[in-house]
């Protein structure tokens, strides 16, 4: 298994080793990344989930081989060729092709005929030496077989049973759907208007092998909605001639026989399956394309810039209802909360101005937050119109899922006494502020930056968005005495239950002072502070290293360090003159090498650095609709989602724009992820605009 790891994925068999050691003893994949790149190689977190992923899928493979070793033994059928074939296969449906003989059988056609005892005549007309299959029927008529042509015929369905089961039959098959396949997809009559969206694959053909993972999902998506039928399947003809090269083998009459018989054996056993085959392999690499740029769309959302410890003023917009304002302090906490009106119909733009103006005021107020939703645009004007606001930073900040949020156990268990619109404007403000903080709170999938996101397999789906939330919570590293009980629930090695121990612990004996002071938590073993430890910080520590990604386990290499320079922990923080002194190879050993060593010194440099870039204020042109667009303007714009097509942005009205990645680069762009980023803020031109679609087509070209 360590060997077709190792040659799958193009590492050593020692690296491979090494993580899979790692992995059985516990460890966690940010905790591998980063504390163990000696025994890895230095290996990065994709290669080592990718390595993890092989890891459970060679177990998957292991699991059923032996599983089918002891069905096959139960029947004892289990020959020693027979196991060596089992146990030196390792995909899993040329498995099931081997285990497929032996599988219990329901009441098939081939089974009655058995019964009726036909067997006999399946064998004559296979072996294909017999110029009268009839004549030889004919002794076969008797008891429940009441004629030759019913002979015939359940002699071909035991015939067809066996080329179904056949390892070379089901080969040559994939061969022609690998090869050949088409993806045929026709609208249902009398629903063209019910799938209008769908109009593109109303009359639809293929290759299955160059169709685009978002039209599979997309094709795939109108089938189950009833809109479309859609067929994977190559050209029969081509098929029954590679089928008939195998098992015909006289010129006689028994031959015609057989050839029926391979005729109905791939269109009602063959095809069937191996279409279905197909089409669950097609949709499992389309879902994971498709969770790919899921996921790489939520590592840049998560890791957008924060504005930092601020004091926030949020207001969650809206016309008839009003607007929604909050003040928050510097950790986010809930200060105060009203209501103004000052957009359509209400207009109380007076009383609205004073009461901000008061906020702002009595909270010391340094930045304003105002929610992208319904009346976003008109209160952002609003807030920079006031006279006070002229030294505050107003932020437009995208308030997807702050609604789900809101409604959700984790709103209700923060703020037990207020109701959903007030969690709502305190999410905008939070995420203003440390956007990761705030959206781990989310279901991803309500965070809106994925590409058929509900089309896909769910648990795989779950299972790599965790992956990226874990993975971006321990890249920036938590404060743990800030942190809110979920974000700790991301943070390598600790999980819900010591999650929640670590908060209760707060709670009763004040903040942590140190890391060490973790092991005075409830149920957080060696094994969990092993993992954890390195990616939590306490700011104030006594020792400076408790504030920094240096893990306890290499403290006493920096105590080394400063010793032999006559000076403190903080002078090697602060003293790029004392750092540069460190010959680094003095500290190699068998357990420390120089990746580890070389990541102590860039920590030392800036201790407890954030990779997340600087919040920056954008303002959009003075447009409110899409009724306000022409061809050929020139507009602000910031990148809201990349899908495989193109990318959709924010023009400050509430329809986004789509740049189709044709009209990204004068080149050929393949991966539209490769050119923009998340969050990212571009100058567009406007080329097409639907208003009766609400479809905006944007060019990044001149």
């Amino acid at each position: 298994m360590i060997e077709r790891i190792a040659k799958d994925l193009q590492l050593t068999k020692q690296q491979v080793t090494a993580v899979i050691t790692l992995f059985e003893e516990g460890a966690t994949i940010p905790f591998i990344a980063r504390y163990r790149k000696e025994a890895t190689g230095s290996l990065d977190e994709v290669q080592i989930m990718l390595l993890f992923e092989s890891w459970e899928h060679q177990k998957t493979i292991l699991k059923r081989q032996e599983s089918i070793l002891k069905a096959i033994e139960s029947q004892d059928k289990l020959s020693e060729t027979l196991k060596a074939k089992i146990n030196g296969c390792f995909v899993l449906t040329q498995l099931e092709d081997i285990y497929l003989p032996y599988k219990k059988k329901r009441a098939t056609r081939a089974e009655k005929a058995r019964q009726n005892g036909l067997e006999g005549l399946a064998k004559i007309l296979m072996a294909q030496r017999s110029n009268r299959p009839k004549e030889e029927a004919e002794r076969f008529v008797k008891g429940a077989i009441e004629n030759v042509e019913e002979a015939l015929q359940g002699a071909k369905d035991i015939v067809a049973e066996w080329i179904n089961e056949d390892e070379r039959a089901r080969k040559a098959v994939r061969f022609q759907f690998e090869r050949y396949a088409q993806t045929t997809a026709k609208v249902v009559k009398k629903k063209q208007e019910e799938a209008i969206k769908y109009k593109d694959y109303f009359d639809f053909e293929k290759p299955l092998h160059k169709l685009l993972p978002h039209q599979l999902l997309a094709i795939f998506r109108a089938e189950k909605e009833g809109f479309l039928k859609v067929t994977i399947a190559p050209d029969e003809s081509y098929v029954l001639r590679s089928l008939d090269r195998i098992y015909l083998k006289g010129n006689n009459k028994s031959e015609d026989e057989v050839a029926d018989a391979i005729s109905d054996a791939y269109k009602r056993l063959l095809k069937p399956s191996i279409s279905t085959e197909f089409r669950n392999l097609a949709k499992a690499k389309a879902d994971e394309h498709s969770i790919g740029i899921f996921a790489e769309n939520l590592r840049q959302l998560l890791l957008a810039a924060p504005l930092g410890q601020k004091r926030v003023l949020a207001i969650d917009p809206g016309f008839a209802t009003g607007c929604k304002v909050v003040c928050l302090s510097n950790t986010g906490d809930l200060l105060e909360h009203t209501v103004i009106y000052p957009t359509p119909p209400r207009n109380k733009t007076t009383e609205a101005a004073a009461i901000l103006k008061r906020l702002i005021r009595k909270h010391k107020i340094e930045a304003i937050a105002v929610g992208n939703g319904t009346a976003g645009r008109e209160t952002e004007a609003f807030v920079k119109g006031l006279d006070c606001s002229n030294n505050l930073d107003v932020f437009l900040v995208n308030e997807s899922g702050a609604s789900i949020y809101s409604a959700s156990d984790i709103a209700r268990k923060e703020f037990p006494d207020e109701d959903i619109t007030v969690r709502g404007s305190v999410s905008i403000g939070r995420r203003l502020c440390d956007p990761l903080a705030e959206l781990v709170k989310i279901d991803p999938k309500s965070i809106g930056v994925g590409q058929y996101q509900h089309d896909v397999d769910q648990k795989k789906l779950q299972t790599k968005l965790d992956a990226v939330v874990e993975s971006c919570v321990n890249a920036v590293g938590v404060d743990l005495n800030t942190a809110s009980e979920h974000l700790l629930t991301y943070v390598s090695g600790l999980g819900y239950s010591i999650a929640r121990n670590i908060v209760a612990h707060r709670k009763v004996n004040g903040g942590f002072n140190n890391r060490k002071e973790l092991k005075n938590v409830p149920r957080l073993g060696a094994k969990a502070y092993e993992q954890a430890a390195g990616f939590l910080r306490v700011k104030n520590a006594s020792n400076p290293l408790d504030n920094t990604a240096v893990h306890p386990e290499s403290y006493v290499i920096v105590q080394r360090m400063a010793k032999d320079l006559h000076c403190t922990i903080t002078d090697l923080i602060h003293s790029e003159e004392k750092r540069k002194q460190i010959q680094l190879r003095d500290y190699v050993s068998k357990q420390v090498g120089l990746p580890t060593l070389e990541d102590i010194i860039n920590e030392l440099k800036k201790p407890g650095r954030d990779p997340r870039p600087t919040r920056e204020t954008f303002s959009f042109a003075n447009i409110t609709s899409i009724e306000g667009l022409n061809s050929g303007m020139k507009l602000p714009a910031i990148v809201t989602n990349i899908t495989a097509f193109g990318a959709f942005v924010d023009i400050g009205i509430k329809e986004n724009g789509l740049i189709h990645k044709s009209k990204m680069h004068h080149k050929f762009v393949e991966d539209p992820a490769k050119i923009l980023k998340l969050g990212q803020t571009l100058e567009v031109t406007v080329l097409e605009v639907d208003i009766s679609r609400k479809r905006i087509q944007l060019s990044l070209i001149d």
